[in-house]
């Protein structure tokens, strides 16, 4: 389908050669027959006016009405009184037909899908962000619509330091504050700054990020010419002796909110992460991916906060606007801040500027704080309808990590077949996930599954807990 162009539409490029001797109009006319048979004119796409061209390529507007008049007799274009100039729906030949291939059948529409890490897209705010959006544009200076400093907007690193002091008890200033696009562009700048430091191993959460295989985290890792090992979390959170004997200089944590488990990394274990550090000359990379949805436990503050030399804190907003906004930061340690900025700057020269201004301004305004106290509501009312469910359908099912985010882990019975469970309930039009896809090794016992609620609703997750119910018990 051509595109329909509003306004004037875009300029077309002809190019004539005035010294060749051929008249103009043979080359206009030629020029758009080419133009229209290679495809880069699509039929039913308008063509300029005859008077917008003509001003254009600075020739008459009469030559161009002649050469659009032959083109028509020709069947090239269409016309019609009061409406604008078009290829004709028979200019150009029909590409030969592709060989029958077997089109993938499509999933089938489900009742429910327990998806986990995906916030609630459809309370994504719009109206603030155009609110922002529009505030930042007007508020913008001219230098600042130019390449600005490489560690990102001084005025969203200045209101996001401050926002993080308070909120999450960092230890933060803009200096040592780095904005980059996401946990995913923020880890592998942090790891190549290590890898250039000499450290050549990065542990990870089990389970967390899956199987070096299919984990992106862990490709990243890899791409940075850095080996990627896995070690046990338990109900305290990551097993720091464990950690120690992988020999791994670097470790990247989840600790407020566990993912997937949702445990929380307790405080002893938390001084002692920052003891191993401190011994191995080694580095924390904290992931806190959605410590802003908190409900029935005392706010957990970040690691970085304990020891600031040695962590470096990532944050985003995918969990809390919309991943769609790419935008995130990394609170650097003082000492690697140069090394991180300069990392990021060969990256890709800096993140959207005019979105960094419109999220400084959702901070400054107190509109991002509001949204964030509406999707609590909103998530914990999820929370407790999937609670409610299985209580009902299936009170033997255990339920844990509820404590923030919005996900939780279902211990299903020891019987139970993680894989085939997660496979009948795809049938019965329900999308549950196993823990298997988070463990290293891919194991399937203890039989879990995580079941998301940040992007189902209320009356779908008691339909498809229903649906699913013989199957958890």
């Amino acid at each position: 389908m051509a595109i329909q162009w509003s306004g004037l539409g875009p300029g077309l490029l002809l190019r004539f050669d005035r010294g060749s001797g051929q008249p103009l109009r043979s080359q206009l006319e030629t020029g758009l027959r080419e133009a229209i048979r290679s495809g880069r004119l699509h039929v039913g796409e308008r063509l300029p006016s005859s008077r917008e061209l003509a001003r254009e390529l600075s020739i008459s507007r009469g030559l161009v009405q002649e050469c659009y008049s032959q083109l028509l007799a020709e069947g090239y274009l269409t016309s019609q009184v009061g409406s604008a100039t078009r290829v004709a729906s028979g200019a150009v030949p029909l590409p030969p037909a592709p060989a029958a291939t077997p089109q993938p059948l499509r999933p089938p529409r489900l009742i429910a899908d327990f998806r986990s890490g995906v916030p609630d897209l459809s309370s994504f705010p719009r109206g603030d962000w155009v609110w922002a959006t529009r505030e930042a544009c007007s508020r913008v200076a001219a230098p600042d619509l130019g390449y600005i400093d490489r560690r990102g907007s001084p005025l969203l690193r200045e209101v996001l330091a401050a926002y993080l002091r308070r909120v999450r008890a960092a230890a933060a200033d803009q200096e040592r504050t780095v904005i980059c696009t996401g946990f995913a562009q923020g880890l592998g700048v942090v790891v190549r700054v290590l890898a250039r430091r000499g450290v050549r191993r990065v542990a990870f959460e089990d389970p967390g990020y899956g199987a070096v295989e299919t984990s992106e985290s862990m490709q990243t890792v890899l791409a940075a010419g850095v080996q990627a090992v896995s070690v046990p979390v338990d109900e305290q959170g990551l097993d720091v002796a464990a950690l120690e004997a992988t020999g791994a200089r670097a470790v990247v944590v989840t600790p407020a909110h566990q993912s997937p488990t949702g445990v929380v990394l307790a405080a002893q274990r938390r001084h002692e992460l920052v003891a191993w550090a401190g011994r191995h000359d080694a580095f924390v990379i904290e992931d806190d991916y959605d410590s802003e949805f908190r409900y029935d436990r005392e706010p957990v503050g970040l690691l970085q906060g304990l020891a600031p030399d040695r962590v470096f804190a990532v944050g985003t907003v995918s969990k809390s606007l919309a991943p769609a906004i790419r935008l995130g930061w990394v609170l650097v340690p003082p000492s690697l801040v140069g090394d991180v900025a300069a990392q990021k700057h060969i990256s890709d020269r800096g993140t959207s500027g005019v979105d960094q201004l419109a999220v400084a301004a959702l901070l400054e305004s107190g509109r991002y704080d509001r949204h964030l106290r509406r999707m609590r509501a909103v998530y914990g009312g999820r929370r407790g309808v999937l609670i409610e469910a299985l209580a009902r359908h299936a009170p033997q099912v255990r339920l844990t990590g509820l404590a923030a985010g919005f996900h939780a882990v279902a211990h299903l019975p020891p019987s139970a077949g993680e894989l085939a469970v997660v496979s009948a309930a795809r049938q019965r039009s329900v999308g549950l996930y196993g823990m298997s896809m988070y463990r290293a090794s891919g194991a399937v016992a203890p039989p879990q599954l995580v079941l998301g609620f940040g992007c189902v609703g209320e009356r779908a997750i008691e339909s498809g807990i229903r649906a699913v119910a013989d199957l958890l018990r």
